[in-house]
């Protein structure tokens, strides 16, 4: 037999014949239209609730829709900024223009007058590497 919300065949039988004694033939479609309607209230009932809800938090859900579509531009954006990044193309010094960064050392141009006898940092870099290791005394001038 079938079952219904957890009740079998026989146990509606004994049920139906036990709402048959009580209420009689000539009532039972008065118990069946009270019923009708008390089940039809409820859903009225549930759906206005559900209306009242869906009504007082729609400024919520348009926060969280706004937000939503605020961080989805930003990851957009970060997005298409990395993947720039990534690509073979991405030259962020322009070397492929021809153009290449220069290592040496710029001119100083100055007005002030160097003394013959002092020695130019250069003269002391070749002084260093020609004579092996270097003491403090050594680079203590006189």
């Amino acid at each position: 037999m079938t079952t219904l919300l957890f009740i079998s065949g026989g146990e509606i039988i004994i049920v139906a014949l036990v709402v048959l004694l009580l209420f009689g033939a000539k009532s039972i479609p008065d118990v069946a239209r009270m019923l009708g309607k008390g089940m039809n209230e409820f859903k009225r009932a549930s759906d206005e609730i559900k209306r009242e809800l869906r009504d007082q938090t729609s400024d919520i859900r348009e926060d969280i829709n706004d937000t939503r579509s605020f961080i989805d531009e930003e990851v957009d954006t970060v997005k298409k900024a990395v993947d720039t990044d990534l690509t073979d193309d991405y030259d962020p010094y322009h070397l492929s223009e021809g153009t290449e960064l220069d290592d040496s050392e710029p001119e100083v141009t100055s007005n002030k007058k160097i003394p013959e006898n002092s020695k130019t940092e250069s003269e002391t870099n070749k002084k260093e590497a020609s004579d092996g290791p270097v003491s403090r005394e050594d680079l203590i001038e006189d």
